[in-house]
C-alpha cells in the first residue's frame, strides 16, 4: 500500500499544474497523483505530464464536461475508492506549491497519530498581481478547531491531507454546499475523527480572481452560513458565526484581500 495520493482538480490551467507539480517531493514509488480535468477547452494530455515528470506516477481523468469542482473532485475520490491502494489522500490546487518537506511531516504525523484522520496546515496566501502575501494561522489543536469551524473553516484544502478510509465511513463530498463542499465535508470528518492543523506554512496558496472563491464569493458565504446552520453545536457559537458570515458578504474579497495584505505578514 502507498502512502498516499494527491488529488487536484484541474480547469484551463496547465501552467498552475505544472508549478504545482514542480513542487512535489516525496520518495518515487510511495505516492501518486491523480489529476482530475473538469471539462477543460483542451483536454489535459496525460502524456505530456508523463514526460514532463517521468519518474512521478500521475493519471488524468478526463471529465466529458464541465460539472464544477465538488462533481470533479468526487469523480477523483471514487476512482480512488475502487482501487484501495492508499493510506491517505491529499489535496492540492493548480498554482498552489508546496514546501519540500510538506508530504513528509504530514505522513509521519498521520501515522504517529492513529486518532487523526483529518490533518491540515498553515498556509501563504500570495496575490499574483501584486506579488505580495500573507500567512494564514488557524488554530491547532481538535478542541479549538471545533470552535473554530463555527466561524470560518479551520482546513484550508489545498493543505489537507486524510485518511482514505473516510471513503467508507463517510463518503464523498457534499455536493448541495455551492463552492463550500470542502467545508461541508470536513465538518462531516470531524463529527466522527480527531482533526489537527500542523503549525507550520507547507503550502503557498495563489489568489486571483479567477479562484472559485473569489469568482462566487457571496454564494460562498450563503453556503458556509447554511453549513453553520446546519453543523454548528455550540449555540452561542453558532449564532455569532451565522452573523459574521453575513457580514462579511457587504465586504467585496479584494477589498478584503488588500486589507489582510497590509494587517498580515
Amino acid at each position: 500500500m502507498k502512502d498516499f495520493i494527491l488529488l487536484i482538480p484541474y480547469f484551463n490551467d496547465l501552467e498552475g499544474l505544472i508549478a504545482s507539480l514542480k513542487s512535489i517531493s516525496y520518495p518515487t514509488g510511495e505516492f501518486e497523483i491523480l489529476v482530475v480535468d473538469d471539462g477543460s477547452k483542451t483536454s489535459l494530455n496525460a502524456d505530456l505530464l508523463k514526460t514532463k515528470f517521468p519518474s512521478i506516477s500521475i493519471t488524468v481523468l478526463n471529465m466529458p464536461a464541465n460539472g464544477g469542482v465538488a462533481k470533479a473532485l468526487n469523480a477523483g475520490l471514487k476512482s480512488i475508492h475502487s482501487r484501495k491502494g492508499f493510506k491517505y489522500i491529499a489535496r492540492l490546487d493548480c498554482g498552489d506549491t508546496c514546501t519540500k518537506e510538506r508530504f513528509t511531516e504530514q505522513v509521519k504525523f498521520m501515522n504517529d497519530h492513529s486518532e487523526i484522520g483529518l490533518l491540515g496546515t498553515w498556509c501563504q496566501f500570495k496575490d499574483s498581481a501584486s506579488g505580495k502575501s500573507y500567512l494564514y494561522k488557524t488554530k491547532t489543536s481538535h478542541d479549538d478547531i471545533l470552535k473554530e469551524m463555527h466561524f470560518k473553516c479551520s482546513f484550508i484544502h489545498p493543505t489537507v491531507m486524510f485518511k482514505s478510509e473516510i471513503l467508507e465511513t463517510i463518503g464523498y463530498y457534499p455536493e448541495n454546499y455551492a463552492h463550500a463542499e470542502d467545508y461541508a465535508y470536513f465538518w462531516e470528518i470531524l463529527k466522527s475523527y480527531k482533526g489537527e492543523i500542523l503549525p507550520e506554512v507547507n503550502v503557498c496558496i495563489v489568489m486571483n480572481t479567477k479562484t472559485i472563491s473569489a469568482k462566487y464569493f457571496k454564494k460562498q458565504i450563503l453556503s458556509r452560513i447554511e453549513i453553520i446552520k446546519n453543523f454548528g453545536n455550540i449555540t452561542s457559537l453558532k449564532l455569532e458565526g451565522i452573523l459574521l458570515n453575513y457580514m462579511r458578504i457587504l465586504i467585496p474579497i479584494r477589498f478584503m484581500q488588500k486589507i489582510k495584505l497590509l494587517l498580515y505578514k
